[in-house]
């Protein structure tokens, strides 16, 4: 049974870091890519951030670049996401997203269709 469970969320002031944590078991961890995702109050789920199988490749939405930084620890099982110079914006529930289906990011992996398994989310609130 594939279990995934993210963690680290808390409430930020604005321009201050925050990283937040995934671990998945129950599957190959090293073999597939991963991302993240966030939704906020009333907002559609988007994607943030993804990572091929070897954390080799990255890709980031335009909202995150230059911020944010996805990476991941095959050998402990733990995708990250360091988040830098946070914005009021920012806050949102993020989600860790895994798929069994693709060793690296599709094109198109900000959309959901692409992963198989989702944890329940950490929330991640910054204010101003």
């Amino acid at each position: 049974q594939v279990q995934v469970v993210e963690s680290g969320g808390g409430l930020v002031q604005a321009g201050e870091s925050l990283r937040i944590s995934c671990t998945a078991s129950g599957l190959s961890f090293d073999s597939f890519a991963m991302a993240w995702f966030r939704q906020a109050p009333g907002k559609e789920r988007e994607g943030v951030s993804c990572i091929n199988w070897s954390g080799g490749s990255t890709s980031y939405a335009d909202s995150v670049k230059g911020r944010f930084t996805i990476s991941r620890e095959n050998a402990k099982k733990t995708l990250y996401l360091q988040m830098n110079s946070l914005k009021t914006e920012d806050t949102a529930m993020y989600y860790c997203a895994v798929t069994s289906r693709y060793a690296s990011c599709p094109d198109s992996w900000p959309a959901s269709h692409y992963y198989n398994y989702w944890g329940q989310g950490t929330q991640v609130t910054v204010s101003s």
